[in-house]
């Protein structure tokens, strides 16, 4: 008996060694796995062979193109996962392996700035040192790279000579910017900071620069495309030049009213058009127009008119002509049309109770020019019932010739092309009709003419007919009972005249 309970107790013992063993086997060789994503941390974009290890020591991986990576075989236990890549500071992030399931991490790295150097001294180009400008817009540009290709921010600082005023222009992302609020008669002076937004910012050399007197004596407007926009010049006979509008903007169709020395003006803000002021030095502009803006088959064909004796500007909308005082107040309709024709151009003369129109179709062909009285009488028929386009519409000082462009060869395009656009002058008195484009070069157009102040001259456009050649603007001594005489080449590169 006494030995039957020793046997028992024997194997009882080595059933617990047994049991025990297996117990110790199975936790030494149960394993799981750490993934996880390496990112930059403001970009979240994935961060290539970047090198993964943990603490206590496990494999050593690398990220693949997705940033992505898996630790197999980690024995179950804490840890401390480490991420690091060149260029970015370390990241450690900890994971516990309890299981078979995989644990995941993930790291957000910054970009080390320790070995960042600073951007280069911003090398100031335009406007030149001591440069003299002929506008009141500045055109700044200079120069700066970083060596880290780092993103640079820039700030401007301009004073003048003329009071304490310091102008600051700031968060440029650009080595450019345009200014166009300068003062005439002004000396300026002005400095770029540049900034990496890690190493300290780095300014450049002071440069100076002037603008120009207000010019008093440039009768001549007209209009200068640059950078892809419409831009107003005035000029004197000599060729002077004075930029009036900016280049950031669309500005076009100048008229000048000498009562109130101011000139009249459109302006596109999308695919709106509105009607400016401003002075003669191009400064103090005011928009005038508001609900009601000027409308037409094609916004770059319309005009405007702002009598010399009048504080009323007249504009087309559609099938009715509006006016309203150069202030913005007073707007009411002065005419609409009887057949719903669209008015695209007029001139207006108050005194002589005279209104010349010109109405077209939608495509703005079907034209017809005729003038009317303030009642809206017709008053004289000028050209209708003919094929092609029109452009250019004026009365003479004496209040007895209309001044208009027509191509005679009656050509008619979705892209309104002219090919043989003529000038003539009808005469109301004695119902005549004079072609005085005798010296208009062959495929070329005469546009937009205007009578000049003592209406011995005409002031035009001429161009090829191909529609996208150079425009430029001439001259010619008119006599309606003669014909054209020789032409005068005034000003290269432009085109929409106004002489007063």
């Amino acid at each position: 008996m006494k030995a039957n309970y020793i046997n028992i107790t024997i194997l009882g013992v080595l059933f617990l060694l047994i049991f025990s063993c297996s117990e110790d086997k199975i936790g030494v060789n149960q394993t799981g796995s750490i993934t996880g994503k390496v990112v930059e941390v403001e970009t979240n974009e994935p961060l290539e062979n970047a090198r993964i290890s943990s603490q206590p020591l496990t494999s050593t991986v690398f990220t693949d193109e997705n940033g992505e990576f898996e630790i197999e075989n980690v024995p179950l236990g804490e840890y401390s996962v480490e991420a690091r890549k060149d260029g970015y500071l370390g990241g450690f992030e900890p994971a516990n392996v309890t299981s078979s399931t995989a644990v995941n991490v993930i790291f957000e790295l910054e970009l080390s700035t320790a070995d960042n150097l600073p951007p280069s001294t911003p090398v100031l180009l335009s406007p030149a040192d001591n440069e003299v400008l002929q506008s009141i817009e500045a055109d700044f540009a200079w120069d700066s790279t970083d060596p880290d290709d780092d993103d640079l921010t820039y700030s401007i600082e301009l004073r003048n000579d003329a009071n304490e005023e310091v102008l600051m222009f700031e968060n440029i992302t650009d080595t450019t910017f345009v200014y166009s609020n300068l003062t005439l008669g002004t000396k300026y002076f002005w400095q770029v900071t540049v900034t990496d937004e890690i190493n300290d910012p780095v300014k450049s050399a002071v440069r100076s620069f002037e603008v120009i007197n207000a010019p008093v004596d440039n009768r001549f407007l007209f209009v200068r495309k640059v950078e892809g926009n419409n831009v107003i010049f005035s000029a004197d006979e000599d060729g002077n030049e004075f930029q009036l509008t900016s280049k950031n903007l669309n500005s076009y169709r100048p008229r000048r009213n000498v009562a109130a020395n101011r000139i009249a003006y459109l302006q596109t803000n999308g695919e709106d058009v509105d009607i400016y002021t401003m002075a003669r030095d191009g400064t103090d502009k005011q928009r005038v127009t508001n609900t009601i803006k000027p409308k037409g088959f094609d916004l770059g064909e319309i005009n405007i008119s702002w009598p010399p004796k009048s504080d009323m500007i007249y504009f087309p909308r559609f099938d009715n002509l509006y006016r309203i005082n150069s202030n913005g107040q007073g707007l009411e309709v002065v005419y609409t049309t009887t057949d719903g024709s669209f008015i695209s151009e007029v001139d207006v003369s108050e005194n002589a109770d005279i209104i010349a129109l010109k109405t077209n179709n939608i495509d703005g062909y079907d034209v017809s020019i005729f003038t009317i009285d303030f009642d809206g009488n017709v008053l004289d028929t000028i050209l209708t019932g003919v094929d092609g386009a029109t452009t250019g519409l004026n009365i003479s000082v004496t209040n007895q010739l209309v001044l208009y462009s027509y191509d005679v060869s009656g050509f008619e395009s979705s892209n309104y092309r002219r090919l043989d656009s003529r000038m003539f002058v009808y005469d109301m008195v004695a119902d005549t009709t004079t072609d005085i484009s005798d010296q208009k070069p062959d495929g070329t157009n005469d546009l937009e003419p205007i009578f000049s102040p003592n209406e011995a001259e005409v002031i035009f456009t001429n161009t090829s007919n191909d529609g996208i050649s150079q425009k430029d603007i001439y001259t010619v001594e008119v006599d309606p009972g003669q014909g054209g005489a020789e032409r005068t080449l005034l000003y290269e590169n432009a085109f929409m005249p106004d002489w007063e």
